[in-house]
């Protein structure tokens, strides 16, 4: 991703409403993010518990989607639809972000479960323990992170559907 300031990030947002851009808060690490090394950029807000956010690039721009999120399970594990990581069932929630326009505006919204800290993009990137007979074939962690990025750019488009 491109390196985006503060301003940049609050114009990105495709279903917020100005009162939403207004109480959001930025992480506390922003000035300190990587961005060449991110494939989308996604934080729980700091003051809102159940309020998260993503960036992700769509058709050549950087599209922000306001999340909103369930609580996490309790007892089962659970697999996030965007990085495909298994985790234990407090850490993965049901996300869900309101659709834009009209379709938005009757309530309309899509969601998936994913991590529940919004660590996707760190967690794809962890190496799995090999067996003492595995071997990492070429280009494995390239298709995680690939598909990664696309499940979430998928997400991000779905967002942006008017039905």
């Amino acid at each position: 991703m491109r390196a985006l300031t503060e301003a940049d990030i609050r114009a990105s947002f495709v279903n917020a409403d100005e009162d939403e851009l207004r109480v959001m808060e930025m992480p506390h690490d922003l000035l300190l993010i990587d961005w060449d090394y991110l494939d989308f950029f996604a934080w729980r807000d700091p003051g809102a518990g159940r309020r998260g956010y993503v960036l992700t690039q769509h058709e050549g721009r950087v599209v922000g989607v306001v999340l909103r999120a369930s609580d996490p399970g309790r007892h089962r594990s659970g697999m996030c639809n965007i990085c495909h990581t298994l985790q234990p069932g407090n850490q993965v929630a049901l996300f869900s972000a309101r659709r834009v326009g009209e379709a938005g505006a009757r309530g309309d919204s899509v969601g998936t479960y994913m991590c529940a800290d919004l660590s996707c993009h760190e967690n794809v990137r962890l190496a799995h323990p090999l067996a003492p007979n595995e071997v990492l074939a070429p280009g494995q962690v390239d298709l995680r992170l690939d598909g990664t990025r696309r499940r979430m750019e998928g997400f991000a488009k779905r967002v942006q559907e008017e039905h």
